[in-house]
């Protein structure tokens, strides 16, 4: 009987009691609970810049560089967390070269959503229409976060880099490009180029019949010389028809822009007689007949079509009346009475070969 007794006490210690075992449950739950709770307000964790922070993403950058960069900048709570919210969500590699601006308070999850979709921030710059091609390599070089990866940057280095046999002269498209940061110029250089040839072409093809003109490069150089003599820009078709009679019927240019492109940057902005007289000149078209060797400077759309549909007339001569337009002559005796009339007014402190600016209302 005692060792029953025994056994059956020592059965009853054994046993857990039904409170007992809930109460363990309870505790199980709430650890539950408590971990998760955790881990949603870790996952949930906003950044602590209180304004818009911008941050540069650069060709090589990696997630795990970056985020200990961002928690050393002070706005990322925990870059540890960042790298294991990328893994979890797949968003290991979303990186793009650029700059982003992040806005206050993002959580992890929103900042690897904002890094994978969010338009970088874009810059701007303009090759303008009458500038030479060293004018717009200066542009470029110039340009606030562009990756010059082209050195040097000179018209030779450009035409090796498209491929260009000869002179680039002429051979980029006037225009305003936007690029994000850490764009490279080279990228800018080869879209300003197809941009050119696609206008060229697409100009070319709307010529008009019986042009003095052999192929789409030939336009390029007229439209180039139109870009350089015209300051109204209406009067593009009327200066392209003056150029496109001479052509026709032999008689030299005789125009001042070729005669200062080929003196090249030792002009020193005084065109004198002995210049228009200098047959070593190859750009000279006072002493060559024809088109000169190549273009001279960017041309926009519109001398483009001015050059292959000229205006039709009768006009062989123009010279510049001050306020940037131009008084037409047809006769060589007409041209020098209007160059005497505004010969005259050249020296005035007024006189302008081009368009006065207009001032903001």
């Amino acid at each position: 009987m005692a060792r029953s007794d025994t056994s059956h006490a020592q059965s009853k210690n054994t046993q857990r009691s039904p409170g007992s075992t809930s109460s363990l449950r309870y505790i199980f739950l709430a650890l539950t609970v408590l971990i998760v709770g955790l881990a949603l307000a870790a996952w949930f964790v906003p950044s602590t810049n209180s304004e818009p922070v911008r941050i540069t993403i650069q060709s090589g950058d990696t997630l795990a560089a970056k985020s200990r960069q961002w928690q050393a900048d002070g706005w990322l709570p925990s870059a540890a967390l960042l790298r294991l919210q990328a893994r979890l969500l797949d968003k290991e590699r979303v990186l793009r070269v650029g700059e982003f601006d992040v806005p206050a308070g993002v959580t992890g999850a929103e900042l690897l959503t904002l890094l994978e979709q969010a338009q970088p921030v874009m810059y701007r710059l303009t090759l303008i229409e009458g500038k030479t091609l060293r004018d717009a390599l200066q542009v470029l070089a110039n340009a606030p976060h562009l990756d010059q990866d082209v050195q040097p940057l000179t018209p030779q280095g450009v035409a090796e880099l498209l491929e260009i046999q000869g002179s680039a002269e002429g051979l980029l498209y006037p225009d305003t490009y936007v690029y994000p940061s850490g764009e490279k110029v080279s990228r800018l250089l080869r879209q300003a180029h197809r941009r050119l040839e696609a206008e060229l072409q697409q100009a070319w093809q709307q010529r008009d019949p019986d042009l003095p003109l052999k192929n789409p490069y030939q336009a390029l150089i007229l439209a180039s010389i139109v870009e350089k003599e015209t300051g109204v820009a209406h009067e593009r078709p009327q200066i392209a028809g003056v150029f496109v009679r001479r052509l026709n019927k032999g008689m030299r240019l005789q125009t001042d822009p070729t005669v200062i492109y080929g003196l090249g940057e030792g002009f020193d902005g005084n065109l004198r007689r002995r210049h228009l007289n200098d047959q070593s000149n190859p750009y000279n078209s006072y002493r060559h007949g024809g088109l000169p060797p190549t273009p001279i400077a960017l041309a926009g759309r519109e001398a483009l079509l001015a050059a292959v549909q000229p205006k039709a007339g009768s006009a062989l001569y123009f010279v510049a009346k001050g306020d940037g337009s131009h008084v037409f002559s047809d006769t060589l005796e007409q041209h020098n009475r209007a160059v005497r009339q505004y010969q005259i007014l050249s020296r005035r402190d007024d006189y302008r070969s081009s368009p006065a600016p207009q001032e903001n209302n």
